[in-house]
């Protein structure tokens, strides 16, 4: 039987991250989203949460919490409740942690992993979107060709949080027996760091095009080795983006709907009008609709079981309901919604990107 119904320290998780994202990302999310920055204070507290040093095993100086997908997608949710952006910089590193702790050997988790177990911040992140129209995560046109000790990448990237501060980025490319992940560090010849991206939405997280032209990574840089199968990593990235829909549409929901119990048109609530109580009735449907998608496919994941359909099912139609969500919320608002003193606008933008990123996120 399945059962959703979180554990007592999950519990504890969810109401530890749903105080933080309200009143630290709550608070500062219109500032970041203006000043196209992180706030250093948000970065460091959220660090202190244990966000990405939880899951680190006790031999590499991480807390050695047992991994759960579910987890991350109950404490991704509750981030972006808070907001979006501010949650993406705070979990970038766990695009290249989770991975080294989930398939990479021992010596890959020595070498790499007790950078991210220390006190301050650093940054770490993952390369998976291509500038294509056509992309395709289960054909990445960036290449990884075996020479000898090495492997020689080539391609171009987009999208990649924190590309300019990190000094490991986890770059996924299509290698002769498949997908493959490898470690490529920071100024290795051959790799170039565009300009940062300027994005409609999702402003405050700094994001880099990046390209590889016969970057050379040791073989020992590839995560899991060869014949490494990576579905479970793609996955887990949907769920994440599912769970960050999630937790934005909340936000938009729960706006709205105080709104509409507030603004007083003819004598009446506007929240007891049929059309917007309709409207509030469908979106929080919607909501459950989305949170139940994407916790079964991490219920699947933290079982071993395959997870590919359910994930995409989660991802994309969270991604997009999560659009429909926040514009709804701006429709209830009227001409309020349009203007910057309310901040459905801000999740409105927000929503477009989550249906179009990849790989920004894991759970």
């Amino acid at each position: 039987m399945v059962n959703f119904k979180p554990t007592d320290e999950q519990e504890l998780i969810r109401e530890t991250m749903a105080g933080f994202a309200r009143e630290v990302l709550r608070r500062h999310g219109r500032e970041a989203d203006e000043r196209n920055e992180v706030p250093d204070e948000v970065v460091q507290r959220g660090w202190e949460l244990g966000l990405v040093q939880a899951a680190i095993p006790e031999a590499f100086g991480g807390y050695g919490d047992s991994y759960s997908a579910l987890t991350g997608a109950l404490l991704i949710e509750e981030l972006a409740y808070g907001d979006a952006a501010l949650a993406l910089h705070l979990l970038a590193p766990r695009l290249l942690t989770v991975p080294l702790i989930a398939l990479g050997n021992e010596a890959q988790r020595a070498r790499w992993l007790p950078g991210f177990a220390g006190s301050e911040f650093r940054a770490g992140t993952a390369a998976f979107l291509e500038p294509r129209w056509d992309f395709d995560p289960t054909s990445l046109a960036t290449r990884a060709e075996r020479r000898g000790t090495e492997y020689v990448l080539s391609g171009q990237k987009c999208l990649v949080p924190l590309a300019s501060d990190a000094q490991a980025i986890l770059v996924y490319a299509t290698a002769s027996d498949g997908l493959a992940a490898f470690v490529v560090e920071r100024g290795s010849a051959g790799l170039t760091v565009g300009e940062r991206e300027k994005n409609m939405g999702i402003k405050a997280l700094a994001t880099y095009p990046l390209g590889f032209e016969e970057v050379r990574v040791p073989a020992e840089n590839r995560v899991g080795g060869a014949g490494a199968d990576l579905q479970r990593l793609v996955d887990a990235s949907r769920v994440a983006i599912a769970a960050l829909a999630v937790g934005l549409s909340r936000a938009a929901f729960d706006y709205a709907r105080d709104y509409a119990k507030e603004r007083r048109a003819f004598g009446v609530a506007i929240a007891q009008k049929q059309a917007v109580a309709f409207k509030l009735a469908n979106m929080a449907i919607e909501i459950d609709a989305m949170r139940l998608l994407a916790w079964e496919a991490a219920w699947k994941l933290d079982r071993g079981e395959a997870a590919t359909r359910e994930s995409v099912l989660a991802k994309d139609y969270a991604s997009r309901t999560a659009l429909s969500i926040t514009d709804d919320a701006v429709q209830v608002l009227g001409g309020h919604g349009y203007i910057r003193e309310h901040p459905v606008e801000l999740w409105l933008r927000n929503a477009r990107g989550l249906t179009t990123f990849d790989g920004l996120a894991i759970v």
